[in-house]
């Protein structure tokens, strides 16, 4: 299956959290990283009042089924030290499942597509640069038709 995944970091050194949070999941036996997005400096989202973010999208292909990957990259936050403080809250690494496929899952700790990736400028233009004419398998528009439809640079309709 290919997955779309995001990770971001806004404390300790951010891009090389996320350079490490990369060879961690690349090292991740059923994964194999195809393709990054460039790495994107951005504004906060959520809670606005803390350092800005480093982020960057992987595409993927792997094995595992969501839930198998979700285990996994949770795991990989918590060696690197990821708190959950609070909501949007600063954070060393996060990583995130975007897409998997044309799949469509609503758990209590995992939703694909992601529940906010439509709202969020910064998401759709990383994912723009890998999947431009994807179809967002709930909203039926591509990832460029989401990424044009914001009403704001946050993201913020």
């Amino acid at each position: 299956m290919i997955y779309h995944i995001i990770l971001g970091s806004n404390m300790n050194n951010p891009q090389q959290q996320i350079e490490t949070a990369i060879q961690k999941v690349g090292a991740l036996k059923s994964v194999k990283i195809l393709r990054k997005s460039s790495l994107a400096q951005t504004k906060a989202y959520g809670y606005e009042d803390q350092d800005d973010f480093f982020n960057q999208v992987l595409e993927l292909e792997s094995s595992f089924n969501p839930e198998e990957l979700l285990i996994r990259i949770q795991t990989i936050e918590h060696v690197m030290g990821r708190m959950r403080s609070f909501k949007w809250g600063p954070r060393n690494i996060d990583i995130d499942i975007l897409l998997a496929g044309d799949q469509v899952l609503n758990y209590n700790d995992l939703v694909i597509p992601h529940y906010d990736m439509h709202n969020r400028e910064f998401t759709l233009k990383l994912l723009c640069e890998l999947i431009p004419e994807q179809m967002h398998p709930l909203l039926h528009k591509t990832m460029r038709e989401l990424l044009n439809d914001l009403s704001s640079p946050g993201g913020d309709k």
